[in-house]
């Protein structure tokens, strides 16, 4: 059995994913039963050969798995997942802003007996704008996914195997990883680890992708915004009661100034006419998730496959094409 599976989700890393699966298998082939899952997610640059060359150089320990399109990260790390035969299995971004040394660290620490350990950063090397997403995206885990206050939620964590087992089981079009390992497990470690300062290229975060992540968080995960929808229209309902308790007072007492009816039917008319669209947009976004999931929207589409084999498995390929 595979002890060792790493999940890296690629994306444009053409300078860099070479060096980073070179430092994988120089550190953990000799100890472990080692696995590397790299998950093309339609990169533009040449990516796709760079890792063919990594499957064709290390055959016994790479698979890779090319995307039909870009599904974004999450999906990505789901069609690793799936696709992952480790007892544990590290998930890390391409870019070396996780070091490959500390995923001993992380391994480290899972053995203790946790189900899932996060890394945390006492200095985080990134821009100020991804940043500030982070401390958005913290601050709504908290509220929305009940997140423990302590706990940040890295993209650089560990997994045993029960847990990839339950987090493979969501087959919904838009997964949130960490949301459902929150819905699976609180047997939650979490360790102090390094953040390096990207090597190439940016973050592939832009300010509509961050905006879609936590539109997933809230819509997907939560029915935080529907309860929220009730509260105010409480909160509506007593206003209006009260709008009307002092019209009905105005117009029992002769000597209190009416405002005009226009103005009146103005501001009434446009604050319904505001709340309603903004009901019907969230509830209208809940119906089209629901649709997309009864209609089978696609995860992930695999492109291309190209599985690593066991040692004994490339001996006797080798043997036969000696023959040939």
């Amino acid at each position: 059995m595979i002890s060792l599976s790493i999940v890296i989700p690629v994306y444009n890393a053409e300078k860099t994913i070479e060096h980073l699966c070179n430092s994988l298998v120089a550190l953990y082939a000799k100890e472990h039963r080692l696995e590397v899952v790299l998950v093309n997610d339609n990169s533009s640059d040449h990516t796709d050969i760079v890792c063919r060359a990594l499957h064709e150089k290390y055959p016994d320990i790479i698979t890779y798995i090319r995307l039909a399109r870009n599904f974004s990260e999450h999906n990505a790390v789901m069609a690793g997942l799936n696709n992952a035969k480790g007892e544990f299995c590290a998930i890390m971004d391409d870019d070396f802003q996780n070091p490959p040394e500390e995923v001993a660290t992380l391994l480290a620490e899972i053995r203790k007996g946790y189900d899932v350990v996060y890394s945390q950063y006492l200095q985080k090397n990134d821009s100020l704008f991804r940043n500030l997403g982070s401390f958005v995206n913290d601050k709504m885990a908290n509220l929305i996914l009940k997140k423990p206050a302590e706990l940040y939620l890295s993209s650089f964590k560990i997994i045993n195997r029960f847990l990839v087992n339950e987090i493979i089981r969501y087959t919904g079009p838009d997964p949130y990883i960490d949301a459902i390992i929150m819905r699976c497990t609180a047997n939650i470690g979490r360790v102090n680890v390094r953040h390096n300062s990207r090597q190439q290229g940016r973050s592939g975060y832009t300010l509509k992708k961050l905006i879609s992540l936590w539109g997933n968080m809230i819509l997907s995960y939560s029915l935080i915004p529907l309860r929220m929808l009730g509260i105010i229209g409480l909160i509506m309902t007593v206003i209006g009661l009260f709008i009307g308790g002092t019209a009905l007072t105005d117009y029992l007492l002769p000597s209190r100034v009416d405002p005009t009816e226009y103005e009146t039917l103005t501001a009434v008319t446009s604050f319904f006419r505001g709340f309603q669209l903004l009901a019907i947009s969230i509830v209208g976004e809940y119906v089209g998730r629901i649709y997309l999931s009864l209609n089978s929207d696609p995860q992930f589409v695999i492109r291309e496959k190209f599985q690593a084999r066991k040692k004994a498995e490339i001996r006797s390929i080798l043997k036969a094409q000696e023959k040939c």
